[in-house]
């Protein structure tokens, strides 16, 4: 059992939400250390690839280092029932100190028989990020005022999405002017700093009670009870719907800069647009979510989401800018509804469990997305493949936008979001 400690007068009920949560110590450590933690891992994502590039010359090795980091995802349920057998708070520090060692010992890869070790260290960091999510997934809910967990969880996405803007860049100069090491040592460096902030974080945890099953049937309990909830099931379907199209639609986009005449370097500047979009909709998520409902929100966003992909096959800057810009708008709404409903919604002995599973359902399938996008693009032209994931989106947008049937949603808190 984990409670909540806050200073009560910092968060009146007239305050405006946004404000309430930047004035909450809690959430404010959090933050803190999704920008720290965040910067790193954004600067190492760039710098891996070009670092194996430059080692092997080879483009394939080089994409090895997204399916590194991603592969551990496919685990989620049953690294995410970790979070349910031990206290929460220990273990968030646990998973952050544990890669800020093991990138350390990237100082010994300097040929291409040392890449295994790279490779190795990607992995154990993508399965320190499922444990480190579902260990603060369900810490948060328990950390931060429930009434503010929908604009908490908007601003951790303008967090994460303002560090991609930069730190990628700040990765690239460091790595020409030092070398893949250095990339390293920065993230560890942020781990730890990171593990600092979440280390003052106040809250009380019990040690949570032995589990009356194994670990598997400890796994299955979670992932039942996020089948069988009618209102958190649609939303993480709709989700990994949305990151699978997204995965697609990511694998076209220099064909989309091709299509604009443009040099593969006009990527970044999509990039950046798209990220801005996703910037403003994290500050927004709260209220919108408050007013619409995840349900209604999360259509919205995706059927944004829908029109922004099938523009992109027009060629004309404008439209490509303003397609990017409503992706980065419209994308994250579905992410950040599941997330604050499987908060809201799940007992907190079974929250780990249940939030790295409906992490796995979301973006796994983001990286089939990539792989089934990188063939479609060869054979398939713009002007029928983008169109036809937006008309994918819609459907899916018009199936989560659809009222449940009277009764469907009764005993639950979906409706109050």
């Amino acid at each position: 059992m984990t409670t909540r400690t806050t200073d009560t007068g910092k968060t009146g009920r007239g305050t405006w939400p946004l404000a309430r949560v930047l004035r909450d110590r809690n959430a404010g450590l959090y933050l803190a250390g999704v920008v720290v933690s965040g910067f790193g891992s954004s600067a190492l994502g760039l710098a891996a690839g070009v670092w194996v590039k430059d080692l092997t010359g080879s483009d394939g090795l080089a994409a090895l280092c997204l399916l590194a980091l991603w592969a551990p995802t496919l685990a989620g349920p049953a690294l995410g029932t970790i979070a349910d057998r031990v206290r929460r708070k220990p273990l968030l520090l646990a998973a952050n100190l544990l890669p800020a060692g093991l990138l350390l010992t990237l100082f010994a890869v300097d040929s291409p028989g040392a890449l295994w070790l790279l490779f190795a260290v990607l992995f154990l960091y993508g399965v320190a990020g499922v444990v480190q999510d579902a260990a603060e997934s369900a810490l948060v809910a328990a950390a931060v005022d429930p009434g503010l967990l929908g604009d908490f969880n908007g601003l951790r996405v303008t967090a994460n999405e303002g560090m991609k803007l930069v730190a990628p860049l700040a990765g690239a100069g460091l790595y020409a002017a030092y070398g893949g090491p250095s990339v390293a040592a920065l993230d560890a460096v942020t781990f730890v700093l990171a593990t600092g902030l979440y280390a003052a974080l106040r809250v009380r945890e019990a040690a949570p009670e032995p589990p009356p099953v194994n670990w598997r049937r400890q796994t299955a309990q979670g992932a039942r009870f996020l089948w069988g909830h009618p209102g958190l099931r649609p939303l993480v379907l709709a989700g990994g719907v949305t990151m699978l199209c997204a995965g697609v639609g990511g694998a076209t986009l220099y064909a989309v800069v091709d299509n604009l005449g443009r040099s593969p370097a006009y990527a970044g500047v999509l990039y950046a647009v798209q990220g801005a979009g996703s910037v403003v909709v994290g500050i927004i998520s709260g209220p919108a979510l408050r007013r619409l409902g995840p349900r209604r929100f999360g259509a919205a966003g995706i059927a944004l989401f829908a029109v922004a992909v099938a523009v992109r096959a027009v060629p004309s800057d404008a439209v490509v800018w303003a397609s990017s810009a409503a992706v980065g708008l419209g994308l994250p709404t579905v992410l950040i509804a599941a997330l604050t409903a499987v908060q809201r919604e799940t007992p907190g002995p079974l929250l780990g469990r249940v939030s790295a599973t409906a992490n796995s359902l979301v973006f796994a399938p983001n990286v089939l997305g990539l792989a089934a996008g990188a063939a479609l693009v060869e054979t398939v032209g713009l002007w029928l493949l983008l169109p036809a994931l937006g008309a994918v989106l819609l459907a899916t947008a018009t199936a989560l936008a659809r009222r449940p049937r009277a009764g469907v949603l009764s005993g639950t808190r979906m409706e109050r979001l």
